[in-house]
């Protein structure tokens, strides 16, 4: 039997996620990761994410699939919008912004946490170089500890989730360190929103911009682009 106390690690196969579950294993945990077919367009960050998962050793990986393509409402969940091209200056939300996604996500988490006897879920968001979605952002992550207390046993029993969010407050640059020094392999990861048929990443989308400004920061260049 394992002493390790259990984490739930939310998985995308993207740079953010797998240098967070890198993180949730340099702090001893035991890991179950949790990873989403929702109908995205990018669905071969799901192959991503098994790969990662599989050479960090994790207890359990498992995949959700339900269809937010019923509503779409986002870029990345209906054919009929257009992933928008990177625009660092951009203020407002972008159509690539999945309604409440961290919020599904998040429920599911504190449910598996739960039936494991687990305190700690890991969640891979950033403020700092991100799209501005509102629920990647400090206040959300606080208020979602507290909407887990009172939704499960833990508010009759006296205990409380630990949401952990090790990248909250530091830059793309930041992450990519961490997670080099972590032995973090990110020609394994995907994050494109909008890869061609291949799963090669496009370079013009939101996600590839910020990946890629950071990584020639850096001086280095994206190891997922030579896949």
């Amino acid at each position: 039997m394992s002493t390790l106390k259990k984490a739930v690690v939310l998985l995308s196969g993207g740079l953010d996620s797998v240098t967070c579950l890198a993180v949730a294993k340099r702090d001893n945990y035991e890991l179950h990761t949790l990873s989403f077919d929702y109908g995205q367009r990018h669905k071969i960050e799901l192959e991503c994410a098994k790969r990662c998962a599989d050479a960090a050793g994790v207890k359990q990986f498992h995949l959700l699939k339900f269809d937010l393509r019923m509503w779409g409402a986002s870029a990345l969940t209906s054919d009929k919008l257009d992933v928008p091209d990177y625009n660092p200056g951009a203020s407002s939300i972008p159509v690539t912004y999945v309604p409440a996604r961290n919020l599904i996500f998040l429920s599911f988490a504190a449910a598996l946490a739960e039936g494991l006897g687990s305190r700690d879920i890991f969640i891979g968001v950033n403020s700092l170089d991100y799209s501005g979605y509102p629920d990647c952002r400090p206040a959300f992550i606080d208020a979602f500890r507290n909407c887990a207390r009172l939704g499960t046993k833990a508010v009759d029993e006296g205990w409380e989730y630990n949401i952990h969010a090790p990248l909250q407050n530091l830059r793309k640059t930041e992450i990519i360190r961490l997670g080099l020094s972590l032995g973090v392999d990110y020609s394994m990861t995907h994050s494109c929103y909008n890869p061609d048929a291949s799963g090669r990443p496009c370079g013009r989308c939101d996600s590839c911009g910020l990946r890629r400004d950071a990584f020639r920061e850096l001086g280095l260049e994206d190891p997922a682009l030579a896949r």
